[in-house]
């Protein structure tokens, strides 16, 4: 069975993903509406970066509980880590891009600095989550939920 606290460590990474969502769609409106350039790849790689992981926590938490043949411990472990490479680089990628500016003020500026701090801090929620769920599994926990009952042996011509 998973730590008691990794329903809410879910929770928190749903609001992170969902403020990097807002604040990198925000920000990417901005280039495409108002400047003569689109936007800068770092805003889309951080929107498809906080859709992916509200895709992930979907199945990290409903998929379990309610389809639970179709979860299996390796494949949440590895959409953990993949995840968390995604916010990762994201974060990294749109954190040198903004130190590279000449000319960075206004609201979208300050949108695009709590952006890089709100993907950093699922950066880390996302770790923790990894970590816990990969010792978990190598502890032989989170077992994969199958059809249940027990398995009845019986012999072949009343053996």
């Amino acid at each position: 069975m998973a730590p008691s606290f990794l329903f809410p460590l879910r929770i928190l990474q749903g609001v992170t993903g969902s403020i990097v969502l807002v604040l990198s769609s925000y920000v990417a409106h901005w280039y495409d509406a108002d400047t003569l350039t689109a936007s800068p790849s770092q805003f889309n790689f951080l929107i498809f970066t906080g859709v992916w992981s509200l895709l992930s926590i979907f199945y990290l938490e409903v998929v379990p509980r309610r389809w639970p043949r179709g979860s299996h411990p390796y494949a949440s472990f590895a959409l953990e880590s993949l995840t968390t490479i995604f916010h990762l680089s994201a974060f990294i990628a749109l954190a040198v891009f903004l130190s590279k500016l000449l000319f960075c003020r206004g609201s979208v500026c300050n949108a695009a600095r709590a952006d890089v701090g709100a993907a950093s801090f699922g950066f880390v929620l996302w770790v923790i989550s990894t970590v816990v769920v990969g010792m978990e599994i190598f502890k032989g926990g989170l077992r994969r939920g199958g059809g249940g009952g027990k398995v009845e042996m019986r012999g072949v011509g009343g053996v």
